[in-house]
């Protein structure tokens, strides 16, 4: 139930913005009052009213610097980059009634304002633990729907107090801090500066002991400073690949697809491939390749073929029922997945004949021809290389062929 309160106090510059540039459509019906409701700790929201009913007004009736609601960057599904879309105002923070509106001024503000995200970079500081999270929630929606404002944040002086944030004992305030750090780590200018100011290891401490969503979100930012060549073997000493492996296993849809994402760029790292591999990676990567709805398939299948460049990869993957769950898939998956299960079992047989063997007598061979005569040029290719193999299972210089695997 939203009840209405007179004015408290709050960072001026979102009163400012309300005089100087908000305006309705029906102007009689706007009044400066504030609407204040309880989400766990409190979320502290502008909304319009009639001030005579009392009724809340809808967001459709605001205009901004004469445009509409509707121009302005306030969406959720922000298409900067395919990691965008994570969870920064999907946690619960908002309730339903003002998050249109507080996403509007927030919008506005930043639009036009250096002095708010100054003035949410001073509240990270604060002794109050209500305010530190009230900054980061805005700070991190700021960062998400405006992406030059993650430069902005981040030559504001922000990097340092949200990575102390995730530090805190306090759950939720760890979870805004993880969650606006991902957002600043869309923008490439920032991921060296995230990392070299030391958020990898909170970061990993997050994914490991943090909330799922926390969780979720600390593998989405560690995917992103991975990015940066140097970080990876960082990222991997910090101990991030087991818990990304716990994730993998047992994370929701979208925890197990970051999950997998970051693993597959960590994994480009032979000492990362080895922490993968002693971390039980291929059972779990099996079990998700065998369950076709999992929507695991492709990603895993991936995460796979990284990793079986390595003999002990290889073993595991034999080890853990992988032959027959891949030559399944080159029956029945999808063109991609059986192309890229057909380049797994080819790297897998290539310098092992006892694995040739057992390829084919899973029956592997009349899929194999099938996909040479249908599948992708890639699938074809590498299709007519694993069946000479499988025909010739105890012969062939595995040398000479190493090269054109990787090809």
């Amino acid at each position: 139930m939203l009840k209405c309160y007179p004015l408290s106090p709050f960072p001026p510059i979102y009163y400012a913005f309300i005089n100087s540039h908000l305006s309705l459509s029906r102007p009689p019906f706007f009044t400066s009052t504030r609407i204040r409701t309880r989400t766990g700790t409190r979320t502290r929201t502008y909304l319009a009213s009639d001030p005579k009913s009392g009724t809340v007004m809808g967001t459709e009736s605001y205009t901004y610097m004469g445009r509409s609601l509707s121009e302005l960057s306030i969406n959720d599904d922000s298409s900067s980059s395919a990691f965008s879309d994570c969870n920064s105002d999907r946690s619960g923070e908002f309730t339903t009634a003002s998050s249109q509106s507080r996403r509007l001024l927030i919008a506005c503000a930043s639009e036009n304002s250096d002095d708010f995200i100054r003035q949410l970079v001073s509240d990270l500081h604060s002794s109050s633990i209500d305010d530190q999270k009230q900054a980061a929630m805005e700070i991190r929606l700021l960062a998400k729907n405006k992406p030059e404002n993650r430069i902005k944040i981040a030559k504001a002086g922000a990097i340092q107090p949200l990575i102390s944030l995730i530090c805190s004992q306090d759950l939720q305030l760890q979870e805004y801090g993880v969650t606006a750090i991902l957002n600043l780590s869309l923008c490439d200018e920032n991921k060296e500066v995230i990392a070299s100011s030391g958020a990898i290891k909170p970061l990993v401490r997050a994914l490991g002991a943090g909330t799922s969503t926390a969780k979720e979100n600390a593998a989405c930012a560690l995917l992103r400073l991975s990015q940066v060549e140097e970080n990876k073997a960082a990222i991997g000493r910090s101990g991030a690949i087991p818990l990304l492996v716990n994730l993998l296993q047992g994370g929701g849809i979208r925890g197990r697809k970051d999950a997998s994402t970051a693993l597959y760029s960590l994994c480009t790292v032979r000492e990362n491939k080895i922490r993968a591999v002693k971390s039980g990676i291929m059972k779990v990567l099996v079990e998700l390749m065998a369950d076709f709805e999992s929507n695991m398939v492709d990603k895993s299948a991936y995460v796979v073929s990284v990793l079986v460049s390595m003999p002990e990869a290889r073993a595991a993957l034999v080890e853990e029922g992988g032959v027959p769950v891949l030559v399944e898939i080159v029956e029945v998956g999808s063109h991609r997945q059986k192309e890229i299960a057909v380049v797994i079992l080819l790297q897998v047989c290539e310098d092992n004949g006892a694995y040739r063997t057992m390829v084919a007598r899973e029956g592997a061979i009349p899929p194999l021809v099938s996909l040479s005569q249908s599948g992708t040029n890639r699938a074809k290719q590498k299709a007519e290389k694993l069946i000479e193999l499988l025909r010739q299972p105890r012969s062939g210089n595995a040398a000479s062929r190493t090269s054109e695997v990787a090809a």
